[in-house]
């Protein structure tokens, strides 16, 4: 593919960037990263990828990310903790949207007009019916949210005004861990579930809290579509391929259309790790909704794409990798 122009990937480094690059670095695509590293680590960079330690806010940083003219934009370099989103806004401001519209400029400048955005379920907010569709209101409940349904508002307008040609992905509980073991560096501050299950069981934690068990739910607590960081790795290829095929624009969720409930989530990981995990049952938190599971029927009919690898065993076997079974450096 060397007659192809690189790919940008902003963030990389973090969680879900690094699976998308070694990805793209496997099927012999050039890979270009941007990240300033306050989530991501340098032990997931692919080193067949070229790594630009820098940041959206620098024009000089940007400059060198688009120095050999990309084909195409992946964008993960995003803040994402909800409940913060509600304390520093204007963090979240600076970054998601400011950094955001600075690489569109950046795009435009440049005539690059492929963009892939990591977008969120929280543009939805409180769910109205569910399973929850591409159609369903968007009102959300954080900051955090807020700020993606802003970019996915302004990737509409630079579409319509500049031709640029996006996907926007909606996940719901990104988790797991690579299925190939490609990615060891264990994610930085998490504030979603899985992860401070797996940080209880190796011991980082003494205990977890588990918010509400009196939902009407099966056991009371929270359910929640957990879909595997393989699996939202081959919905953004698949993504790339439909709008340089198509060149059209593309709004989807991603989830497995299933969920789980936070004490099964606990007791898989039992299973698969053969720890205890300690919890205390705490209030619940405001805003917690009983239940969110996404419709993927559009990825499915647009992409092909289907979940595959999004069992509770296999997510809790990847994490076990990662937090109980380290690589020694």
């Amino acid at each position: 593919m060397s007659e192809r122009k690189p790919i940008l990937v902003t963030g990389g480094a973090g969680y879900i960037g690094s699976h998308v690059v070694h990805d793209l670095c496997d099927l012999g695509y050039e890979v270009v990263i941007l990240d300033n590293f306050s989530l991501g680590r340098h032990e997931n960079v692919d080193e067949r990828a070229r790594l630009i330690e820098g940041d959206l806010m620098s024009e000089h940083d940007l400059e060198l990310a688009f120095k050999d003219q990309p084909e195409i934009v992946f964008h993960f370099a995003a803040y994402k903790a909800a409940g913060e989103s509600m304390v520093q806004p204007q963090k979240y401001a600076y970054n998601n949207i400011c950094g955001t519209l600075r690489l569109l400029n950046m795009m435009v400048d440049h005539k690059v007009n492929k963009f892939v955005f990591s977008s969120s379920a929280a543009v939805y907010g409180a769910p109205r019916y569910l399973p929850i569709d591409e159609e369903h209101p968007k009102n959300p409940e954080n900051y955090y949210g807020y700020t993606k349904l802003a970019i996915e508002q302004n990737l509409a307008w630079y579409s319509q005004i500049k031709g640029l040609n996006f996907a926007a992905l909606r996940y719901f509980n990104a988790t797991g861990y690579d299925i190939n073991g490609r990615i060891k560096g264990k994610e930085k501050n998490p504030a979603n579930l899985s992860p401070i299950i797996m940080e209880t069981a190796s011991g980082i934690r003494q205990s977890m809290q588990v918010f509400g068990d009196d939902y009407d739910t099966e056991d009371g607590t929270c359910i929640r579509d957990y879909i595997h960081v393989n699996d939202l790795s081959s919905a953004h290829l698949a993504a790339m391929d439909y709008i340089r095929k198509n060149k059209e624009n593309l709004v989807i969720n991603l989830g497995t259309g299933k969920g789980h409930t936070v004490l099964q989530m606990i007791e898989a990981a039992r299973r698969v790790t053969g720890r205890e995990i300690p919890y205390q049952i705490t209030d619940r938190r405001e805003g917690d909704p009983p239940e969110l599971v996404a419709s993927s029927a559009l990825a499915h009919q647009k992409l092909n794409w289907m979940a595959s690898h999004s069992d509770l065993d296999s997510i809790f076997k990847t994490m076990k990798e990662v937090y109980l079974n380290p690589v020694k450096r």
